[in-house]
């Protein structure tokens, strides 16, 4: 039969969604492993629900999973999708604002009972028309009776046949987007090779399901989209707490010194804990704590001890960890701190993004106590600045906060896996002439004193809570509790000569508008400032990685622009960090705070507010 319609598109973006224990979780990701493969550049973005198990079939209990694909490069996971795969009527419900007009809805018809609708809350038996998506093209597909029908024979009950249907969606959008099916067919051969009639029921059905397509054609579209141009190299795809914990592995290896990590599981976070906890063959030591102080404290102990230390979190966590973090302060150890944060107060969102945890990371600690802050941009980077993290922490004997985000920590995007020699050195500040050692001795240039721990002969000093002085010694003088204070504020302050200069995209010599923005955000502004750029509006970029220290040019580069707007998923605590810290321009600001990252179009739509102005 011969394709009735082909569309050919320079990147495409699909929303799979249904409930909790539909798996669109693992079909997302396998659907995005099996297109980086193929060598499409694409960005991921996991939404799931905060309860472990909402109400089946309810609003509330509905689990999507976006990716967005294309042959160009590829920056966020897309404003709305050109193809929902809806498994039942609270899923197009949940879903209805993000799919793009004359989009496609591939949903699951025999879930469009009246018992699910009840349950979604519908009010009428035409959810479309009570939606307004009369306009859109809709595929109704018997998932579920096809999948029953396809596994009759192999003596399943009727859950575990329910089980599988998630692999017949697959199959039909591998089918449309013309996905190969090796990666998918080897993954679920793989995990399941001690179940074999599960290796092999899942195989059928995603066979079926891609069957389907090809024989549904003139129900199905099928979408074009070609292989992206990327360097060379090979590539995996990763999330971004994968790409973190790898960056502290990779930075214990270049650093010699065993990894250990002090933590408690929080959401969404753990899986940094996971990732590493299964690298016992690289020497990792983990330790899951019965609570965040705990983690924290194990892992100040083994910096004390000469280990690289590592504790992770997620908002309320930090919250926790502030008086340890302070201990690291006024003992002067290396400590990286990651937080991944997650919408709040209190548990608040805890599935969902947000960047609202800076100013604690910046402030949120009893006393003067001064930490260097960095945060990552892209699920990849993460790796990047877990590695420049680390390095900080361990050549200048200070704690280092990493934020990430959940946006961050679940999304993924390829990511070309670099060689050991293309990593920075890192050189720990080991004590070596024990004749001339002082505690608190410090290089005179970068003010960090020498690090020396348990076994080092002749190394034996005072380390703890309490003021001391050069030699070690508890001191209570008020003048030497002052000098101190201002030696770790101005010992933060000199890492910047560690750090690259703020660069624009964009106008390097000024112009109208600069968007500013930091960590998670840089996928949507930069592609924001790319669009209204090749529309020929003045608007530049200006992206932060460094919080604390800023980087050394951040005034220059401000000082170019006429009108700069911030940008963050907070109600502007970065905003009030610049006023601080760079005072002298007038900064206007572009806030949300609603669990979801930024689109590209609001944010044109708010700076195209500003140029109008």
């Amino acid at each position: 039969m011969k394709d009735t319609k082909v569309i050919e598109l320079e990147e495409v973006t699909i929303r799979f969604s249904g409930d909790s224990g539909d798996g669109m979780q693992l079909t997302g990701t396998l659907f995005s492993d099996a297109t980086a493969l193929f060598g499409n550049d694409i960005s991921t973005f996991p939404d799931y629900p905060s309860e472990i198990r909402a109400p089946q079939g309810t609003v509330g209990g509905v689990s999507g999973f976006q990716v967005q694909f294309g042959h160009k490069e590829i920056n966020t996971p897309g404003d709305d999708a050109h193809v929902l795969i809806a498994m039942n009527p609270a899923a197009v419900k949940a879903n209805a604002r993000f799919i793009r007009p004359g989009g496609t809805i591939i949903y699951d018809v025999d879930s469009f009972n009246q018992k699910n609708l009840d349950k979604a809350k519908f009010t009428t038996n035409d959810p479309f028309g009570e939606l307004k998506l009369e306009d859109f093209t809709k595929i109704p597909v018997p998932i579920t009776s096809l999948t029953r029908e396809c596994l009759k024979d192999f003596g399943m009950d009727n859950k575990s046949v329910l089980r599988s249907k998630n692999m017949f969606a697959l199959g039909l959008i591998c089918w449309m987007f013309d996905r190969p099916m090796d990666y998918i067919e080897n993954f679920i051969t793989t995990k399941f090779a001690k179940k074999p009639v599960v290796v092999e029921s899942n195989l059928k059905v995603l066979h079926s399901g891609y069957n389907y397509g090809m024989n549904m054609q003139h129900m199905t579209p099928r979408y074009l989209v070609d292989a992206a141009a990327i360097e060379k190299g090979t590539y995996r795809n990763i999330n971004g707490n994968q790409a973190t914990a790898w960056g502290f592995l990779a930075a214990a290896e270049k650093a010699g010194l065993n990894l250990f990590l002090g933590s408690y599981p929080i959401t969404p976070a753990t899986d940094v804990l996971t990732t590493l906890a299964a690298r016992r063959d690289l020497g990792v030591k983990t330790f899951q704590a019965e609570d965040e102080i705990a983690g924290i404290c194990t892992a100040l102990g083994a910096a004390f001890a000469g280990d690289l230390a590592v504790t992770s979190t997620s908002g309320p966590g930090l919250a926790l960890k502030s008086e340890a973090i302070g201990l690291a302060v006024m003992a002067e150890l290396p400590l990286v701190v990651v937080n991944v944060q997650r919408g709040g107060p209190s548990t608040g969102l805890p599935t969902k993004t947000e960047q609202s945890d800076l100013l604690q990371a910046l402030y949120g600690r009893n006393g003067e106590s001064p930490v260097v802050v960095l945060a990552a941009s892209t699920p990849s980077d993460c790796f990047y600045y877990a590695y420049l993290s680390c390095k900080i922490a361990l050549e200048r004997m200070v704690p280092v906060i990493l934020l990430t985000d959940g946006f961050l920590g679940n999304g993924s995007e390829p990511w070309r896996i670099p060689s050991m020699a293309e990593l920075p050195a890192i050189t720990p500040r080991i004590a070596k002439d024990s004749s001339k050692f002082k505690a608190y001795k410090r290089d005179e240039d970068i003010l960090a004193r020498d690090w020396a721990f348990p076994g080092m002969d002749g190394f034996q000093h005072r380390i703890g809570g309490l003021e001391k002085n050069e030699e070690g010694t508890v001191n209570h003088d008020p003048e030497n509790h002052q000098r101190n204070c201002e030696i770790r504020e101005a010992k933060v302050q000199k890492v910047v000569d560690m750090l690259p200069e703020l660069e624009v995209f964009g106008d390097e010599d000024g112009g109208d508008v600069l968007v500013v923005s930091w960590g998670g955000t840089y996928g949507h502004t930069v592609s924001a400032v790319r669009e209204m750029r090749k529309d020929g509006k003045n608007v530049s970029l200006a992206h932060f990685n460094f919080i604390k220290p800023l980087p050394a040019n951040t005034r220059e580069v401000f000082s170019k622009f006429k009108t700069i707007v911030v940008c963050e998923l907070n109600l502007g605590q970065f905003a009030a960090y610049l006023r601080d810290q760079v005072p002298g321009f007038e900064y206007r600001q572009v806030n949300k705070l609603k669990g979801l990252p930024f689109t590209v179009t609001e944010l044109k739509e708010n700076v195209e507010k500003l140029l109008e102005e």
